[in-house]
């Protein structure tokens, strides 16, 4: 196919090759509806020599605070039209519909903020001091006096592209460390990653920061990219995100001196006690603090509540079933009013159990506004697209050995019950514990997945003695 049929039929793709706009239609992926073009890759591009430093690696960390809150302040404004372009085309190759994305990408350039920068730094590494230089280490047993530094890391990042912020905030993370990082474009947000990227050049043209960030796509699992790359005289770490494909195909090239720092597949649920059935107002309002936890992202998000355990009698059940359906098709600043319509297996499974009542009832239809399923035991099939199980439970005490090692956010109403809660939910597995209707308030500087990222990016070096 010539350059000019695919320039008709295929979304352009850009990549940024440290700080450079890289343009190019060479490469064509993705499906008959989805069609999309890449510049040709150069290998030896996409790395930094470690004969020398990386462009960033000595560089105060409170000037790279200021070009990132200038980038911040380019996303709001947009001048150049970078996110307004990145939305245009992820519109045509994004699962998310339209209002979801404007909305996402209105809120980008509030990630890159100050304060929340500064809390990272302090609560995860204790100080910029470790990063700048060496923080002496007393008080050692040995009455040694040691010096440590949080050097900065060569890392690839196989980024997840069920949210724009992703990939604001592993730029973030990266910026903040000083290593040089190599972004893989998700082939399901193609435009996120390389419009911030672009944004921070324009703030800051051949900056060391801009310098020590590539962002580019190859269909993952490609050996003849992925086994030249995955190494470790190129990169220290490889920070995956995503489903249990992406993670078990990243495993293959993890060895010494290449590590994996993965941000696994996860789920989330809710635990909703029998306060809830108070009053009809206390329902109500449980049912919409629980359909804005299930519908984050159309529910794509990690930390979207599929099971919702309730403590209540199946008829007390059954009211919440009904309230929280018809709050699933509300649109939110992370929701659109409808998704999806959903598929035609998951409505196979949801058919077959329509005629099975009273074990099972179902609220909602397939269109994509919601649909709730009350059943004596959680499904054994993969709720989705708005989708939400909810089981009746005689206590939430039992309800918490349903959370394992995959569960990312519990939700709990009240939250005053969350005391008794949280340590059985973390003996479990589970990983994080909001207030119900809080799943969205993500806030980093505190551990995500169960690590703090900033100290699984940097390596820890000592001076000893």
């Amino acid at each position: 196919m010539n350059a000019n049929v695919i320039a008709r039929t295929a979304v352009p793709v850009c990549h940024v090759i440290k700080g450079r706009t890289v343009a190019g239609i060479e490469l064509e992926y993705g499906s008959p509806n989805a069609r999309f073009a890449t510049p040709a890759l150069n290998l030896d591009d996409l790395v930094w020599s470690r004969r020398e430093p990386g462009p960033a690696f000595d560089v105060p960390l409170s000037e790279i605070m200021d070009v990132l809150v200038q980038t911040g302040e380019r996303l709001t404004r947009d001048p150049d039209g970078l996110l307004a372009e990145a939305l245009e085309f992820s519109a045509r190759t994004s699962p998310l519909p339209r209002d979801v994305l404007e909305r996402s990408y209105a809120s980008l350039g509030r990630i890159f903020n100050r304060p929340s920068m500064q809390f990272q730094v302090d609560q995860e590494l204790g100080g910029a001091d470790v990063l700048d230089g060496w923080r002496e280490v007393t008080g050692a047993p040995s009455g040694r006096t040691h010096r440590t530094r949080a050097f900065p890391p060569r890392l690839i990042h196989v980024i997840a592209g069920n949210a724009p912020g992703v990939a604001a905030v592993s730029m973030l993370r990266g910026a903040l460390t000083k290593g040089v990082h190599l972004l893989k474009l998700p082939s399901n947000d193609l435009f996120s990653a390389t419009a911030i990227l672009r944004a921070m050049s324009a703030v800051a043209p051949d900056h060391p920061v801009s310098r020590s960030f590539s962002a580019a796509y190859w269909r993952g699992g490609d050996a003849n990219v992925e086994g030249l790359l995955f190494r470790p005289q190129f990169f220290d770490k490889l920070v995956a995100w995503g489903g249990e494909s992406t993670i078990k195909s990243a495993k293959q090239y993890i060895g010494p001196g290449f590590e994996l720092v993965a941000f696994d597949p996860k789920t989330s649920i809710s635990l909703i006690g029998r306060e809830a059935f108070e009053s009809e107002a206390v329902l109500a309002d449980v049912a919409e603090r629980a359909a804005a936890d299930a519908t984050i992202m159309n529910q794509q998000a990690c930390a979207s509540s599929r099971v919702q355990f309730v403590e209540g009698d199946v008829q007390q059940v059954d009211r919440y079933c009904a309230l929280l359906q018809a709050r699933l098709g509300v649109e939110r600043a992370t929701a659109s009013a409808c998704g999806n319509p959903l598929p035609g297996e998951l409505r196979d499974e949801i058919d077959g159990l329509r005629d099975m009542q009273p074990h099972y009832r179902v609220w909602g239809g397939y269109e994509g506004k919601g649909l709730v399923i009350r059943s004596e035991e959680p499904v054994d099939f993969h709720p989705d697209g708005r989708v939400v199980n909810v089981v009746p439970v005689k206590s939430l005490t039992e309800a918490v050995h349903q959370a394992n090692v995959a569960t990312q956010t519990v939700g709990v109403y009240p939250p005053s019950r969350k005391t008794e809660l949280r340590d059985a939910l973390a003996s479990a597995g589970a990983q994080r514990v909001v207030e119900l209707g809080k799943a969205i308030a993500f806030e980093v500087g505190i551990s995500h997945d169960g690590f703090h990222p900033l100290q699984r990016f940097v390596r820890w070096v000592n001076d000893e003695g």
